[in-house]
């Protein structure tokens, strides 16, 4: 089909010839070139595009989708072990049945005087963050883990006025790859450079000596992560703090807030930003759309006004008892002063606030605490199974949550070809770290939640043993 031709689209309303030729007759113009003059000839593709037979209707778009999608193994159909930023959660089905209620589904935006529904079910889920974290401010969700660990760290450059941040070396390459995205180039006015610091090899913390000899009055924050991009819980958390702060330089903890049922809160231990995923709090596995991240912190003026999020407040009203619920602080943000704005905001993931929303009130304290012993208890007896196995070893044995790593190096195999025995077996292994750490050797890191019974651990350490043996 080309640019030109004389028939519409059929899920775009303007794409009819006449309605396409009165726009262009309100503009002045003869025809759609006409609007892209000003790009260089050299610049112009001179052949057609390559696409694939317009789909015409409905029904056709439907079978072509669903075929797609057929070619997908999903975690439904096999038993899996992979985490790695995307974890396998239970989700309960109020929250499916409460984001899928139009009022919610559909409203995304509104001005700040209406949807008080929605704007109080946005306020209590940054209260229940809030609570969580202990920290008093929580701003809307990000797009991921990733985007609000880079926009923490510009807020923590921004309060400083320096331009460093040192991050663990030990570190999700993705997470990282986002990080360094938000830090921008070298030759940008606000670059801030990223240095990475080292871990202790035996334990797979991060290693002091390193950090307190790349830390520096240039140093705007000191981030890690609690548990760690291989699962670890980070038990430094206080020294690291103490660290950072006789340096003059902000404390950010990333964190997964699912842990906090029965780990310190950030808070606790010296955090002065906290950011984290919100995925294992209600929101189903995805790919291609953003999974949710939040940003925490103290309610004080110089952190409030650096947020690039949409903030929720509460307010009392003329008649007692009553409050309202609107935006606050919207000035800052990109919809309020557009690009000299607070970074960018977005409103990708506000439906996920809503479902995290309902996750937490749902399972309260107490669901929280015992969420996290049963992950912790299912995770160590997956790690001591499959240390069990001839030619498994588990890396670092002490101190983990829901991920561990495994290192096959004395199996004289690869983790991508165990992987692919595995898949055949209906079983997706751990991710594959060789290429991302290959000090690690063959390791792979496995997940292990609330979803896996003894039963499927069991099933995978036997599968493993076959194809180890």
């Amino acid at each position: 089909m080309t640019a030109n031709a004389p028939t519409a689209h059929p899920y775009m309303a303007n794409s009819v010839p006449d309605i396409k030729q009165e726009m262009l007759d309100a503009i002045g113009v003869s025809s759609v070139e006409e609007l892209f003059e000003q790009i260089p000839d050299d610049h112009r593709l001179k052949r057609g595009l390559s696409l694939p037979k317009q789909l015409r209707s409905e029904a056709e778009l439907r079978r072509h989708l669903v075929d797609l999608l057929s070619k997908n193994a999903t975690c439904e159909q096999n038993l899996s072990f992979l985490g790695a930023g995307c974890w396998q959660h239970h989700v309960p089905a109020v929250c499916d049945e409460m984001v899928g209620r139009a009022e919610f589904l559909t409203n995304v935006w509104g001005s700040p005087s209406s949807d008080h529904g929605r704007n109080q079910t946005w306020f209590e889920y940054c209260s229940q963050i809030g609570e969580l974290v202990k920290m008093d401010m929580v701003g809307m969700p990000v797009y991921s883990y990733g985007c609000a660990a880079g926009h923490a760290i510009r807020m923590a450059s921004r309060i400083t006025g320096r331009h460093e941040v040192l991050v663990p070396a030990l570190s999700d390459p993705e997470r990282l790859s986002v990080i360094r995205n938000y830090c921008e180039p070298d030759e940008m006015e606000s670059h801030i450079a990223v240095v990475p610091v080292g871990y202790d090899a035996a334990t797979g913390l991060l290693d002091l000596d390193d950090l307190k000899a790349k830390i520096s009055p240039t140093t705007a924050a000191v981030y890690f992560e609690s548990p760690s991009y291989v699962g670890l819980i980070e038990r430094q958390g206080e020294e690291i703090a103490a660290i950072a702060r006789a340096n003059g330089a902000e404390t950010i903890v990333g964190v997964d807030p699912i842990t906090l049922g029965v780990l310190k809160a950030p808070a606790d231990y010296g955090a002065d930003i906290v950011v984290g995923t919100t995925q294992p709090l209600g929101v189903h596995m995805n790919c291609g759309g953003g999974v949710g991240g939040f940003i925490a912190s103290r309610d004080e003026e110089k952190y409030v006004h650096e947020y690039n999020t949409l903030n929720i407040s509460i307010a009392e009203t003329e008649r007692p008892g009553q409050f309202g619920f609107g935006l606050s602080c919207a000035h800052q943000t990109s919809y309020g002063m557009r690009e000299k704005g607070k970074d960018w905001t977005g409103n990708s993931t506000y439906l996920w606030a809503i479902s995290g929303a309902v996750y937490m009130a749902l399972m309260g304290p107490e669901g929280f605490r015992e969420a996290g012993n049963l992950i912790v208890a299912q995770a160590h007896y997956a790690a001591k199974t499959l240390g069990a196995v001839k030619g498994a070893r588990v890396v670092f044995p002490a101190g983990f949550f829901k991920e561990f790593v495994v290192n096959f190096d004395d199996a004289g195999t690869s983790v991508e070809e165990i992987n692919a025995s595995l898949r055949a077996g209906g079983i997706f292994g751990g991710k594959d770290l060789s290429s991302e750490f290959p000090e690690l050797g063959q390791s792979a890191l496995f997940c292990v939640t609330e979803c896996h019974t003894r039963e499927d651990i069991d099933r995978l350490a036997d599968a493993l043993q076959e194809v180890l043996s």
